[in-house]
């Protein structure tokens, strides 16, 4: 196969295959990225050794071929540690490739980080993950160079060593030169938008490890703070963004009758449910039937699932819901956003919405399941006494995140929280905001508080230890 074949081979040709590279074989083993018709980044064969292969096709093929390699030179000649380039070319009309020295075994630092992220709030283990990131982008800056691209799986961990990954994103000021204090701090503002929001407090102490590379500017922590707020408004923006459209995240398909997003690693898995929803829910576990939303607990490749079907009543309901989003778009919607929100809820994983000619009928929503206990079976011990201390910090954590992103539930009710992984869970998103104003917010969340306080009686001793504990506005 020749590159410009491979631009036409769509997001999974069928491997391992084999290209043409000015006369020399590349076989591609194992895909790792794809952004179809436009770049291919994976495993590879070549001259008898394993290498990382980008592979650069379509229109903008040179563009980002030049782009590539750029980045890769600044790297390798500021003298930091990254994989060896042993190989690049470019076709015109075809596209261009990069090969790199392969990795094997390595770890990228969003995996080392993913195994430390429910330790209590900067544990050594996580301490350990950020300062060895921020040492690396501390050295990057003091060379004169960022990443655009900036997050942890553009670090590898291999042998006791950092590797800085992905040419495509380094830029770079005046190479040599330490980066100016704009640029660092715009550029720490992507790195520390990415991590949880609880961990905002410790900016100044992670901050250290940075310093302890690259000590060239005094950096404010007020406008540092004010570059992470400014970066996570935006991160939030975009990820809504594609949570509607077909994108390598999301497999989306859309037209005036129906609506089907589904996230594209579970597409293939999924898909016989979401061909017939119905049938599923029938053979499933039913957990709920009421008039508006019946729910079902499936079982897909071995996965407990839950799949709820929002259901039109009549013609009279109808009439007040086809001309606007669905309650399981909505729940879509805000299940995404609590997940980069670092808010737990179980993962949202396909939407579908029945119409004819643009006007919506029956809608369905299907996550993972919450396999924990509610709060409301977890408390019902202690309506006389004291809950756990590890769920009542639980419960402090919650609040505050909410209050923090400005967050109202609509339903605080016990059934709708569960204890899962130490921490609480929400469910029903389906009445979720967030909200713009403060004012809007503080009477919502007065109403949430107010909602999730009724759950005991106003005079047991449980109620009155919440209420104290809970904060207000």
């Amino acid at each position: 196969m020749q590159l410009a074949e491979l631009a036409q081979a769509g997001r999974a040709p069928s491997l391992p295959l084999t290209l043409q590279l000015e006369g020399e074989s590349l076989q591609l083993e194992r895909l790792l990225r794809v952004l179809p018709g436009q770049r291919y980044v994976g495993l590879a064969q070549w001259r008898g050794r394993a290498v990382l292969a980008k592979l650069l096709v379509g229109g903008k093929a040179e563009r980002h071929f030049q782009r590539e390699l750029a980045g890769a030179r600044l790297l390798a000649e500021r003298g930091l540690t990254t994989p060896a380039l042993l190989a690049e070319g470019h076709v015109a009309g075809q596209g261009g490739w990069l090969l790199f020295d392969f990795l094997d075994g390595a770890e990228s630092l969003w995996d080392a980080w993913r195994a430390v992220e429910r330790e209590p709030l900067l544990s050594d283990g996580q301490q350990a993950v950020l300062g060895e990131a921020l040492g690396a982008i501390g050295q990057l800056h003091s060379q004169g160079l960022w990443q655009a691209d900036l997050h942890l799986d553009n670090l590898l961990r291999q042998g006791g060593r950092l590797y800085l990954i992905d040419g495509g994103g380094i830029q770079a000021e005046t190479p040599g030169q330490p980066l100016s204090r704009h640029r660092v701090l715009e550029n720490l503002g992507v790195f520390f938008a990415q991590l949880p929001a609880e961990l905002t407090p410790f900016t100044e102490e992670l901050l250290v490890h940075y310093l302890l590379a690259n000590a060239e500017h005094a950096l404010p922590l007020e406008a540092l703070l004010a570059e992470v707020a400014k970066v996570r408004q935006w991160r939030l923006r975009d990820y809504l963004k594609k949570i509607g459209r077909d994108c390598s995240l999301f497999a989306a398909r859309i037209n005036a009758f129906g609506l089907r997003v589904v996230r594209r690693e579970r597409q293939a898995e999924l898909t016989p449910v979401l061909d017939a929803p119905d049938d599923a829910i029938a053979s499933g576990h039913l957990l709920k039937d009421g008039g508006t939303a019946t729910v079902a607990l499936l079982q897909a490749e071995g996965q407990a699932l839950v799949l709820k079907r929002y259901n039109i009543k009549g013609w009279l309901h109808w009439l007040t819901r086809f001309w606007r989003p669905s309650r399981a778009w909505h729940s879509w919607v805000e299940g995404n956003r609590l997940e980069l929100l670092g808010i737990a809820t179980p993962r949202p994983l396909a939407v579908l919405e029945r119409r004819w000619c643009g006007l919506r009928g029956r809608a369905y929503l299907l996550t993972e399941h919450c396999a924990g206990e509610s709060l409301s079976a977890r408390f019902a011990a202690h309506v006389d006494g004291t809950p756990p201390e590890a769920e009542l910090q639980g419960l402090d954590r919650l609040f505050a995140a909410l209050i923090r992103e400005r967050i109202s539930h609509g339903d605080f009710k016990g059934s709708n929280l569960f204890w899962v992984d130490g921490q609480w869970s929400l469910i029903d998103l389906d009445a979720m905001h967030q909200h713009g104003s403060q004012a809007a917010f503080a009477r919502a969340f007065a109403r949430d508080r107010a909602r999730f306080l009724r759950n005991w009686p106003a005079e047991s001793a449980l109620h009155r230890l919440l209420d104290q504990r809970l904060p207000r506005l």
